[in-house]
């Protein structure tokens, strides 16, 4: 397939809009903090999420990680300082401005 002057500005606007991606705190932490394993329940997950969500309060992408995870509605770990729990809270006090997308 060739590249026309379209498709890579295409490619230019998609790679600039993840771009932020790139400057996350949590590129330099294990995703093990950020994502539970199977099973794990009460204090071991509470402390794990408190880890991760240390980790974001000292993001410089932070709101733009935020804003990604709401908008796509990522529904595992934890992104732009928030748990999963945290997210499905958030859902269900703000209903999707399009009435027609799945909750």
């Amino acid at each position: 397939m060739a590249l026309t002057a379209h498709s890579v500005t295409q490619i230019d606007t998609k790679a600039s809009s993840w771009g932020w991606q790139l400057r996350g705190a949590c590129r330099h932490v294990s995703p093990e903090t950020f994502f539970h394993p199977d099973g794990e329940r009460g204090t071991v997950r509470r402390t794990r999420d408190e880890r991760a969500k240390a980790v974001c309060s000292e993001c410089p992408v932070l709101r733009q990680c935020r804003d990604h995870v709401l908008t796509v509605r990522e529904p595992f770990g934890v992104w732009g300082g928030m748990t999963e729990v945290e997210r499905a809270a958030h859902y269900l006090a703000s209903p999707p401005l399009n009435p027609g997308v799945a909750v």
